[in-house]
């Protein structure tokens, strides 16, 4: 009898991992966005969660911890039990923040595990029509021949935007000026306005401006065009080959989520996200959708935290 219970016993413990394997979830999913309502992380995760919902038979709820340029939320997952029920629709913020602060309470290569990279928004480098140029190698040439001369809005010292324009100067030896803002609209209000000569929008907020002839696209930061802007030209086939600099989305776990849980996340995020229905959702707010999986995207966030920490370094970017 009491090699019999043995038996069983050693039967139910070999059995254990494939019951936690079908049990994933066993309880509702909480999507955390690390922004306010309405931005378009908040958009791509309130799009996703509904079909996630249908997969799974639980509800998957889009929670929003906003603050301290994305810290908040990320550290609230980085924190939480790793088991796949929370997760973090992560964006640039999380690479920019770990090459400009020293003290995050969480470590984003350490802490969080990749499950999928989901989307990419081009950055688009605009100018005020009154800036004496009507390409970007005509900008470069102007900022060259005036050091010191041009500026540009950013919203916030260690923002994406002044990230992505510092990249720029550092790559083609330019020195424009930044002027820091309080938010996205109101740097681009002051180059509407032409009290700021540049910025670094992204490619939904620059067409309306951009084909009312308010602002002048010349480049875009990725290194193919902009599906919304076609005809204009790439930083990386006129002035700087190496660039390709996006605002990009991904999903991501806390460190030591199981395997077969994050490969199960991954293939229904990737199944939802070619969704005829979705797509075109995403693709129309200037997305380009491109899944793939853990491994691709850890290598994508390592890659985009050297470089940011490479441009913070040469920059002297601080915290603010």
């Amino acid at each position: 009898m009491r090699r019999l219970a043995s038996m069983l016993l050693l039967a139910a413990l070999a059995a254990a991992p494939a019951l936690a394997q079908t049990t994933f979830p066993a309880r509702p999913v909480k999507l955390v966005v690390a922004f306010p309502p309405g931005g378009s992380t908040d958009v791509t995760a309130r799009l996703i969660a509904p079909k996630l919902a249908e997969k799974w038979g639980q509800p998957v709820v889009v929670e929003n911890r906003p603050g301290a340029a994305a810290n908040i939320g990320t550290a609230y997952v980085a924190r939480s039990p790793a088991d796949g029920h929370t997760m973090l629709l992560a964006t640039t913020a999380i690479a920019i923040s770990a090459s400009v602060y020293d003290k995050l309470g969480y470590d984003a290569q350490k802490d969080l595990a990749p499950v999928t990279f989901v989307s990419a928004i081009p950055n688009i480098l605009v100018v005020h029509p009154s800036v004496p140029a009507t390409t970007v190698q005509e900008f470069v040439g102007y900022a060259k021949a005036n050091p010191g001369k041009l500026n540009f809005a950013a919203p916030g010292a260690a923002s994406g935007q002044r990230m992505a324009f510092e990249l720029i100067k550092q790559l083609t030896g330019t020195d424009v000026v930044m002027i820091a803002y309080k938010g996205g609209a109101p740097a681009l209000q002051a180059v509407l306005s032409g009290e700021v000569h540049a910025m670094i929008v992204n490619v939904v907020e620059a067409v309306p401006h951009v084909q009312a002839g308010k602002l002048r696209a010349l480049a875009t930061t990725t290194a193919k065009r902009a599906a919304m802007l076609p005809q204009v030209p790439t930083l990386a086939e006129t002035v700087a080959p190496a660039i390709d600099v996006s605002v990009w989305q991904g999903l991501m776990v806390p460190a030591g989520t199981p395997a077969d849980v994050i490969r199960r996340i991954n293939a229904d995020v990737r199944d939802v996200l070619g969704d005829p229905e979705i797509r075109e959702r995403l693709t129309a707010m200037g997305m380009d959708v491109r899944p793939g999986s853990p491994d691709e995207f850890g290598r994508f966030v390592r890659d985009e935290i050297a470089t940011w920490a490479g441009v913070a370094k040469q920059a002297d970017i601080k915290p603010e």
